[in-house]
């Protein structure tokens, strides 16, 4: 019996590793764990990089941010950036839990001072310095776990208790790492991190159908009278088009009621706060302007409106009155 126990284990063992070995190869080389652990040095270099190839709106956010910040940020991004990848790139449901288990032993390891990655590195020393839980980076694991096996959603509260995990411990994080944390923040910081994946969510209907998912309520879909062989022929009926109607405005609440929260933060913070919010809305604008249809053509900022609020942060960074965390009176201008 013994030996039949070791046998399925040492099985269990070598197809957990094909798994992995296939998800790798679906993603970026420089993804994998190196031979050696890099130094602290080349971890946030490596951090860096990432985040400025990936993301042109962080790599903007972070001109506003006090340069001691600039690290912590980079490695939080980029723990955030392969997660996700490691969920929703590898194109295999099986890889890619197994590629989440070995990222989770990983974070078990960088909080026990094993880490061997170069994002858990750089991470490491972030944790330490902020005093960051381990339960925020945890809980994206489990919402990335969960899209493998989810797909559907049967009402908003379901869509929000998915956004618990997948988008609110993103804002925690930037919270712990600015030194903001508490609990009031962490309830503002919720409502704009839904908010914004919410933004996402409606933008993306198509690209995500094509996946496999739909984060739009199920409950909200029957009583428009929307199926997804609506979302699959790609055409906006009104019924569809009174469906997204319906989600926007309830995502402007959520921004609505997390925007006070720029004017409890330092004022760094808050420039980048306000950008991302700005930017959030802006999308529900694109939405509204091509009267709900988000299944012809995916709504998208403008790169003109992406440079008005860059400067707008500019501006706001060189004139320190400019009136930052008048949030009800901004999402009104803005949508």
């Amino acid at each position: 019996m013994a030996m039949i126990e070791k046998s399925k284990s040492e099985g269990d063992e070598l197809e957990r590793d094909l798994l992995i070995m296939r998800g790798w190869a679906s993603l970026p080389a420089n993804y994998r764990f190196p031979e050696v652990a890099p130094t602290l040095e080349q971890a946030q270099a490596y951090c860096k990089d990432l985040a400025e190839s990936h993301y042109e709106n962080f790599h903007v956010a972070t001109w506003f941010l006090p340069k001691r910040l600039r690290p912590h940020f980079y490695a939080i991004y980029a723990y955030c950036r392969i997660s996700d990848d490691l969920g929703d790139e590898v194109g295999n449901a099986e890889s890619a839990l197994a590629l989440l288990s070995l990222w989770g032993d990983e974070l078990d390891a960088c909080f026990d001072g094993k880490a061997r990655h170069p994002v858990f590195v750089a991470l490491a020393k972030t944790i330490r310095e902020c005093s960051i839980p381990k339960e925020p980076f945890a809980d994206l694991l489990t919402a990335f776990r969960q899209d493998q096996t989810i797909t559907r959603h049967a009402s908003m509260e379901d869509v929000l208790a998915y956004c618990r995990y997948s988008a609110n411990p993103v804002g925690r994080l930037v919270l712990y790492a600015s030194g903001e944390a508490d609990e009031e923040k962490f309830r503002l910081a919720d409502a704009t991190c839904t908010a914004l994946q919410f933004a996402n969510f409606w933008q993306d209907v198509r690209r995500d159908y094509a996946k496999g998912r739909v984060y739009l309520p199920q409950k909200d879909m029957e009583f428009f009278h929307v199926s997804d062989i609506t979302i699959a022929e790609g055409i906006a009926t009104p019924e569809f088009r009174g469906l997204m109607r319906c989600q926007v405005e309830y995502t402007r609440g959520l921004f609505e009621e997390g925007l006070p929260l720029i004017g409890m933060v330092s004022r760094d913070l808050a420039l980048d706060l306000d950008l991302f919010s700005r930017g959030g809305l802006e999308i529900l604008r694109a939405i509204k302007g091509q009267n709900y249809d988000v299944l012809s053509a995916r709504p998208t900022i403008s790169r003109s409106t992406k440079a008005t609020l860059a400067m707008r942060a500019v501006v706001a960074k060189l004139l320190p009155f400019s009136g930052l965390g008048r949030g009800r009176r901004r999402a009104e201008q803005a949508v």
